[in-house]
C-alpha cells in the first residue's frame, strides 16, 4: 500500500470516529438509519421527552428575576436546562414556553416568548425585577419609529417641522453638553493622577470603615447586644460626656450599710428592756463596759465602825449615799476594797460574754415578759 493510500485511510477513519458513523457487523440497512437500528435519538438525552413534544435545551435568563419559592435573586444570563414546548402561533411565528427548575430551591418557573412585543413573559413561579423606564423621560435618544421614518421620507412639510424641532432641542442642550465636555476634560485629562486620587480616597475610607467595624464588634460583645450600630457623631459624644454611670457608693460601702441596717433593726417588737435585735447583745456589752459601775448597781455594802460613821463629814455622807466607785475607794490604801470591786467587775463581764455566746447560737430572741405580765 502506498503512503498516499495510508493518508486517505487515516483521514477516513478519523472522520468516521468524529461523526460516530461506525456501523456494527450485525447492522441491517433494511431497518433504516443507524439511530433507528440502535433505538436512540440523534439528540440523545435531550430528546427523552420528544414523544410528549418536549425538547431539553439550554436556556439563558433574559433579565433579572425573583424566585417565588426562595425569594432569591437570579441574575440575567444564568443558564438552565429547560423544557421547550410549542404552545401556539403569533401569525406565522411559533410561541414557545420554557419550564426550568430553580438552582437554589425546588421551585419551577415558566417563561414564554412574546413575538408581538419582542420580549419574554413570565408565566408562573417567578416575578420580574422591574428595570424598565421610558427613555424620553430621562433625556435618552430614542430612535424614530417606522411610521415616523416613512412620514419623513414622504412628507416634505413634516420633515421641515421635524428638522426645526431638532434644531431647537440642540440649542437648549448645547450649554449642558459644553459643561459635560469641560468636566470630562478637567477630571480625566490626567487619567493616571485621577485614578491615583480615587484609589487613595478609597483606601482611607476603607481603613476608617475597618476600624469602626472592629470598635462596634467590641462594644456589642461587651454589652451582649445584637443590633446594628449607627455611625458616631458629635451629638453622641457630647451626650455621653454629660452622663455619669458611676455608682454613688462602692460595693464595700453598700455591703457595710446593709449589714449595719440588718443588725440594728429589731426582729420582734418588744415593750420590755430585753434587747431583741441581732446586734442588741453586742450593744449591751459595749454599754456595760463603757458605763460607770456604782455600788448600788453591784449590790455592795461596806461595814464600817461607828466611830468612822460619826467622824464622816456631811459631804462624805452624801458621796457615800451616791455609792460611786470613787467613793468606795477614796483612799488608795484600801487595797482589799479595790480587789473586791475588780472581782465583781470581772464576774459581770463573764456573764455578758455568756449572753453574747448564747445569742450567737440563737437566730431570734423573743420577749415574753409582757405576755406574762398581762396574764
Amino acid at each position: 500500500m502506498s503512503p498516499k493510500s495510508n493518508i486517505v485511510t487515516a483521514f477516513s477513519m478519523g472522520e468516521r470516529k468524529g461523526q460516530n458513523l461506525y456501523y456494527p457487523p450485525d447492522y441491517d440497512p433494511k431497518v433504516g438509519g443507524l439511530n433507528k437500528f440502535l433505538g436512540t435519538h440523534a439528540l440523545r438525552e435531550r430528546a427523552r421527552k420528544i414523544h410528549m413534544g418536549i425538547l431539553i435545551i439550554r436556556f439563558e435568563m433574559p433579565y433579572n428575576i425573583w424566585c417565588d419559592g426562595c425569594n432569591n435573586h437570579i441574575g440575567m444570563g444564568v443558564r438552565y436546562n429547560a423544557e421547550k414546548t410549542k404552545i401556539g402561533m403569533y401569525y406565522t411565528t411559533p410561541v414557545y414556553q420554557f419550564r426550568m427548575k430553580c438552582h437554589l430551591c425546588d421551585n419551577h418557573f415558566e417563561i414564554k416568548t412574546d413575538p408581538g412585543n419582542l420580549d419574554y413573559v413570565i408565566v408562573s413561579g417567578a416575578r420580574r425585577q422591574e428595570n424598565r423606564w421610558d427613555p424620553t423621560e430621562n433625556g435618552q435618544i430614542v430612535p424614530e419609529t417606522k411610521e415616523t421614518q416613512k412620514k419623513l421620507f414622504d412628507d416634505a412639510m413634516f420633515r421641515l417641522e421635524h428638522k426645526t424641532g431638532d434644531e431647537d432641542v440642540a440649542k437648549l442642550d448645547k450649554p449642558r453638553l459644553g459643561r459635560l465636555v469641560g468636566r470630562n476634560e478637567s477630571v480625566w485629562k490626567d487619567d493616571y493622577e485621577a485614578n491615583c486620587s480615587l484609589r487613595r480616597n478609597f483606601r482611607k475610607r476603607r481603613k476608617e470603615l475597618e476600624e469602626s467595624s472592629v470598635n462596634d464588634s467590641l462594644l456589642l460583645a461587651k454589652s451582649s447586644l445584637n443590633i446594628n450600630l449607627l455611625p458616631e457623631n458629635e451629638d453622641d459624644r457630647n451626650m455621653a460626656s454629660l452622663l455619669s454611670l458611676r455608682p454613688s457608693k462602692s460595693i464595700e460601702e453598700s455591703l457595710t450599710h446593709t449589714r449595719s441596717r440588718i443588725l440594728n433593726t429589731p426582729a420582734l417588737a418588744s415593750s420590755s428592756r430585753l434587747l431583741t435585735s441581732f446586734g442588741g447583745l453586742k450593744k449591751e456589752e459595749i454599754s456595760n463596759k463603757s458605763a460607770q459601775l456604782t455600788r448600788n448597781a453591784l449590790g455592795i455594802t461596806i461595814k464600817r465602825s461607828k466611830l468612822e460613821v460619826l467622824n464622816d463629814s456631811p459631804e462624805d455622807k452624801k458621796l457615800a449615799e451616791n455609792g460611786t466607785i470613787k467613793d468606795i475607794c477614796p483612799n488608795e490604801k484600801d487595797n482589799n476594797i479595790k480587789k473586791d470591786i475588780s472581782d465583781i467587775k470581772d464576774e459581770k463581764e463573764t456573764k455578758v460574754e455568756e449572753k453574747v455566746h448564747l445569742s450567737s447560737q440563737l437566730s431570734l430572741v423573743g420577749d415574753y415578759s409582757s405576755s406574762e405580765e398581762s396574764s
